[in-house]
């Protein structure tokens, strides 16, 4: 965590306020926010601006900002957007730091001119914007609740930032009557300057939030908001409610944001690599951080259901079966230990209906067998009111027995009044309940979902692994020679090239201009063969005719020759034909068609693509996306959310497909996706894999210029991959080899063992605190890291078979972007050896490439030789300004 305070605190957490445009007019947006924050009984400083006023709900009125004696953290702006340019110079000569801005009419004609002058006043005067247009913003803990708007949070663990200020509204309403109480409420209106990822890094760390929720229609800044997502994903559970599906709402989202929207699938994805949970309804945003703020440790989606109701049973299997949740049968011995404990009429089965008679007892039991149950990942326990059933000691029961497991239960009480003190248990005890099975089995989904894509978000593939470095270089000749033609569209024989360079198998291919040179080529490639028109214009070439298949003779090698380019010429007469390309014809009988390749995305750049290969493809419309970069793991989950992925198993008569061979083909793609940012699209179709390999049998790719401009060596993606450049061999005095290589996930034992072995002295000079050992969150936190914001480069040294950790320096980027702060440490026993100043010289020269300006940190004042070291490196030291104890280093970069 950043050692000093977030630079959006004063945004977020003022302690003095100035409401420009205060007003005594009811309705006015002025007046309004003045009673909002008077009646949430803020205890900071409320500075009321209106020349037009002495006194105003008895405050002292001031004429302008300027005019306001002490500091102010925060000016609220709610006057004529052509008044605002000069306010936010105002603050800026005042010293304000953030502002609120209200006031609307930014998006009117001229519009735009007020607010290029307005962003251009706030980065001279260093003035951070929350809007303009926005609904504002509540702390309700603290009494802040500085909104045009007549509703009042309560207090509570939940966060929720939208980009609409009438659906938050909708919201707030919702919630007073669910008694749902947030953290904060932060509202964007035009995100013109701070946007979701900043404000995902502030909640990031806000203790005061257990849970964030996000209302989006679309992306300011993409590489940020997924860089944010991800980081605030490992922190607490982030759910997302984005509009946008469907054509219709696509359009509307772009019209009212202003945003950038992308395509569903891949919105869809990005929150699977980010570990967020999307969610339908607004409903579903709080349903959803009820049961993910809970103390579960989710381990799967297989769902367990006990009912006293058999059709209430049935209704939520059907449910979840439609949601993509198993309903498992139970073990054999679980079914025979409650054959003996249950009464006669119950199911034998999942769900298990304990019948109308079934008492609390009963539910105790089948509960506690359920959670027992290895092949049971959750509980889903269902009461309707019968003659015999107590509900609120029933729930009593379940609520006692769950304390005894940490996987998720899930209550629904159905009915009203009867089963109401029920339902209030199940909510003090912290457990989601829910009035009917539909809702309570998507809070079930939610949890899984959760768990899954927490397991991808730790993913940080590495360099492809397997045979064959890739000829980078040489790719990047072929597309750089058709960039210099002005060409955009590869051929056949150039998308193939790509290809090979990255070792992906593909089908010989030679073009041939004339019927003589196909001759001359078949002779020698031999029989039997495909021909295909070669056309820059022709993307689909079996829809003009320009496929013929298993050619055997000269004969038949001319007729094809000549039909080809008539249907081609009668069906496009416009398209440039410059002859045919002639392959072997691949006769692969167990063979599956695939179809594999790279889409780019408007808003987050480069996606793998996955589906049904051949004419199949269009017909199915089974594609699925993942955003590279992809290791094995992910590369199953791609595959494995196709529907086509049955197919790839053993299948009527077929073998099952070489699915190393697969994956090895979609690693290499992730990989060009990563290493050719002029590569736009490419389209592997078919990819036929049988149970011997894979080979691409068609291939066609798209290029562009790169667009100039800032960023790391992997600006055009949204995922920064595993840095391996990085990797470097260094030699101690003595001889020793050590590596230094960026930190790795599967690094958690190492870290831990590394930090088990410190002296008491480092660990305090270290972390500042007594710690003895590290907690699985806080290891997970340092070895799961976002490449593009922080870096972590550690030394290790082998011995045996095993890697030894002797040292680690690692960055945080701030908020600000400009600038990090730093830690090092080094084993005890391997201190005084150059390894610290080897670290250090690397993770600044990281730090530098990236575009960060300075490095700083706090040393404890007694750490006499790490401030040794920093002196040695260029470091000034100065007394920190809170702590005596500790000394503020700094490096400029």
């Amino acid at each position: 965590m950043p050692t000093e305070k977030h630079y959006l605190t004063r945004l977020f957490a003022p302690r003095s306020v100035a409401i420009v445009g205060a007003s005594e007019r009811p309705g006015a947006a002025g007046n309004v926010i003045m009673k909002n924050l008077l009646a949430g009984r803020f205890d900071g400083a409320i500075y009321p601006v209106n020349p037009n006023h002495a006194r105003l709900f008895g405050h002292r009125c001031h004429a302008s900002v300027e005019e306001i004696g002490p500091s102010v953290d925060l000016a609220v702006i709610a006057t004529p957007a052509a008044t605002v340019p000069e306010i936010i110079a105002a603050c800026g000569r005042k010293g304000i730091r953030a502002a609120l801005i209200v006031s609307g009419g930014f998006s009117l004609p001229q519009g735009a001119r007020l607010l290029q002058e307005t962003m251009a006043a706030a980065r001279a005067g260093g003035v951070r914007i929350l809007g303009p247009a926005c609904l504002g913003l509540m702390r309700p803990a603290a009494g802040v609740n500085l909104t045009y708007s007549r509703f009042q949070a309560r207090p509570g663990a939940i966060a929720l930032v939208s980009q609409s200020g009438a659906l938050t509204n909708a919201i707030l309403d919702w919630a007073h009557g669910e008694k749902v109480g947030f953290s904060s409420v932060i509202t964007l209106g035009d995100g013109a300057d701070v946007g979701f990822g900043e404000i995902l890094d502030y909640l990031a760390w806000d203790v005061a939030t257990e849970s964030i929720l996000l209302y989006l229609e679309g992306v300011m800044a993409p590489r940020r908001f997924v860089s944010a997502l991800r980081m605030a994903a490992r922190a607490k559970p982030v759910i997302v409610l984005k509009t946008g599906r469907d054509p219709a709402a696509y359009r509307a989202a772009v019209a009212h944001s202003g945003a950038l929207v992308g395509t569903d699938d891949v919105f869809d994805a990005v929150l699977r690599r980010a570990g967020a949970v999307r969610v339908r309804t607004f409903s579903q945003l709080f349903s959803a951080a009820k049961c993910l703020s809970a103390r579960y440790r989710p381990c799967g989606n297989r769902l367990a259901i006990v009912t006293n109701g058999g059709g209430a049973g049935i209704i939520a299997a059907d449910w979840a079966t439609s949601v993509g949740i198993e309903v498992p049968g139970l073990a054999q011995a679980t079914l025979q230990y409650l054959e003996k404990a249950l009464p006669l009429g119950w199911s034998r089965g999942n769900p298990l209906d304990l019948t109308g008679e079934a008492g609390e007892e009963h539910y105790r039991i089948a509960v506690r067998a359920c959670l027992e149950d290895s092949s049971v990942d959750g509980l889903l326990v269902i009461l309707t009111p019968q003659v015999t059933t107590r509900p609120d000691r029933v729930a009593e029961v379940v609520i006692e027995t769950a304390r005894d497991f940490r996987k998720p239960v899930v209550g629904c009480w159905m009915g009203g009044e009867e089963v109401e003190e029920g339902r209030r248990l199940f909510s003090h005890a912290r457990l989601p309940v829910f009035r009917t099975p539909e809702p309570a089995v998507e809070a079930f989904s939610h949890i899984a979902t959760h768990h899954r894509n927490q397991q991808l978000l730790i993913q940080v593939p590495a360099p492809t692994s397997q045979a064959g470095r890739p000829d980078t270089e040489g790719a990047r000749l072929v597309i750089e020679n058709a960039l210099a033609e002005n060409r955009k569209m590869l051929s056949e024989m150039e998308s193939k090239s790509l290809l090979a360079a990255f070792c992906i198998p593909v089908t010989r291919t030679v073009a041939a201009r004339s019927v003589q040179e196909a001759i001359v080529v078949a002779q020698q490639m031999g029989f039997p063969l495909v021909m295909k028109v070669n056309s820059p214009d022709v993307v689909h070439k079996t829809d003009v005719g320009g496929v013929k298949l298993n050619i055997a003779t000269v004969r038949q090698l001319r007729a094809a020759f000549n039909e080809i380019m008539a249907n081609v010429t009668a069906r496009l007469p416009q398209a440039r034909i410059d002859g045919v390309t002639l392959q072997p014809m691949i006769l692969k009988p167990n063979g599956r068609e695939l179809m594999v390749g790279i889409a780019t995305d408007r808003v987050f750049g480069p996606v793998i693509t996955f589906a049904a290969g051949g004419m199949a493809a269009e017909l199915m419309g089974d594609r699925a996306v993942c955003l590279p970069p992809l290791n094995t793991v992910l590369v199953k989950d791609l595959i494995e959310r196709t529907r086509v992925a049955q197919m790839l198993k053993p299948f009527r008569n077929l073998p099952a497909i070489n699915m190393e061979a697969l994956t090895a083909v979609l690693l290499r793609v992730s990989e060009m996706a990563s290493e050719l940012p002029w590569l736009r699209a490419l389209d592997i179709n078919p990819l036929i894999v049988d149970e011997n390999g894979a080979i691409a049998v068609d291939a066609r790719a798209a290029v562009d210029c790169l667009v100039p401009g800032p960023g790391t060596r992997y600006a055009h993606m949204a995922i920064c991959p595993y840095p391996a450049h990085l990797v470097q061999r260094w030699n101690l005095t003595d001889g020793t080899e050590i590596t230094i290589r960026p930190i790795r996930p599967e690094d958690a034992r190492l870290l831990q063992e590394f930090v088990r072995n410190l002296s008491e002295e480092s660990r305090y000079f270290r972390f500042i605190s007594t710690v003895q050992e590290l907690s699985p969150r806080t290891v997970a936190r340092l070895t799961q890291i976002d490449y593009d914001r922080e870096m972590a480069l550690i030394a290790v040294v082998t011995e045996g078979d095993r890697e030894v950790e002797l040292g680690a320096a690692r960055y945080v980027t701030n908020p600000d972007g400009e600038t990090c702060e730093f830690a090092l440490v080094v084993a005890d026993a391997w201190q005084g050896r150059g390894i610290g100043t080897k670290l250090m010289h690397s993770l600044m020269e990281v730090a530098r490439t990236n575009g960060l300006k300075a490095m700083i940190g706090d040393v404890l004042a007694n750490n006499i030789n790490m401030l040794k070291l920093m002196e040695k490196l260029g470091f000034t030291i100065v007394n920190h300004p809170e702590d005596p104890s500790l000394k503020r280093v700094r490096k400029l970069l």
